[in-house]
């Protein structure tokens, strides 16, 4: 690290549009800021130095810290793209309308394990639910230990354990469209549509503040980043072999295999597919590996 670099203020970057930026100093206050260099990325979430300028202009970010995490996607073209950086929880939300897609939650789950970060799953909009709860596939992903909130806005249903489980971390909101991740954050963070507009007005993002990622502290401790980027995620490329360390109930099977290389797949003596027949491993969870391991191979052939 330059003496430059080490000379410059501890930031958080909160909103990220081009070469322009928001940055957090230490005592919660904003700043707008350019990056240096050409090769500089950031992303909502990352650790800078930063360093303001005279006469009040915008402050200069001189460097990131190293991330704990990256929260990141394929793009367009099977490369990696980062979307958010120092995340330590994601809450993947669904609802009764529109139609969940519990394959997609699997994703959702799988990329918190490969960052690694904490997950769990929040099931909105429950007022909408006529059977309460009766989803087998959400109990069958308590079973493996994650947490499932149910929630709603209409009612004020679980908002306060949801709250409780946002302090001392920074969480991410993924979902498909619709799920009501916008009214969940006007319900945790006060005054959503004024920071938002501020965030606009600093960065330069305008109408962009529809597609990028943003950072909001809630009342309760901690931080929740709005990131409309993973409505419909994969996590990033990855060699096929590792796909199954985004399976948690996985792990302890795999031990049983024949082959270390073994995908799982059609080899002989597979631990995880006799898992699937014991019925430890539920074969709805199994299909969604496979198909995970299928666009990883679809990225390996491409490279």
């Amino acid at each position: 690290m330059s003496e430059e670099v080490a000379a410059g203020l501890p930031g958080r970057v909160v909103a990220a549009h081009g070469r322009r930026v928001l940055v957090e100093d230490v005592e919660g206050a904003t700043q707008p800021c350019v990056l240096r260099g050409r090769r500089l990325r950031v992303v909502c979430g990352d650790r800078v130095r930063w360093t303001p300028q005279e006469r009040g202009g915008d402050g200069i970010v001189l460097a990131i810290e190293p991330r704990s995490s990256a929260l990141q996607r394929p793009d367009s073209r099977g490369r990696t793209e980062v979307l958010a950086a120092n995340v330590t929880q994601l809450i993947a939300v669904c609802a009764p309308k529109p139609a969940p897609d519990p394959a997609l939650v699997d994703r959702y789950l799988a990329a918190a394990e490969l960052m690694p970060c904490k997950a769990l799953v929040l099931y909105h909009k429950l007022d909408l639910d006529s059977a309460k709860e009766s989803l087998s596939w959400l109990r069958d992903l308590e079973s493996l230990g994650y947490a499932v909130l149910r929630t709603s806005v209409r009612t004020d249903a679980g908002l306060d354990a949801l709250r409780r489980t946002l302090e001392g971390h920074t969480s991410i909101l993924v979902g498909q469209s619709g799920v009501g991740k916008s009214s969940l954050l006007n319900a945790l963070v006060p005054g959503l549509d004024t920071a938002t507009a501020m965030l606009s007005a600093a960065t330069g993002m305008g109408k962009h503040t529809t597609s990028a990622a943003v950072l909001h502290r809630v009342q309760a401790g901690g931080a929740i980043i709005d990131s409309p980027g993973v409505r419909d995620h994969a996590p990033a490329p990855i060699a096929p072999r590792e796909v199954v360390r985004g399976f948690i109930e996985f792990a302890e099977p795999a031990l049983e295999c024949r082959f270390a290389d073994c995908l799982h797949r059609n080899e002989p003596s597979c631990g995880v597919k006799n898992a699937v027949r014991d019925g430890r491993i539920t074969a709805r969870r199994y299909e969604s590996y496979l198909g995970l391991l299928r666009l990883m191979e679809s990225f390996a052939a491409a490279w």
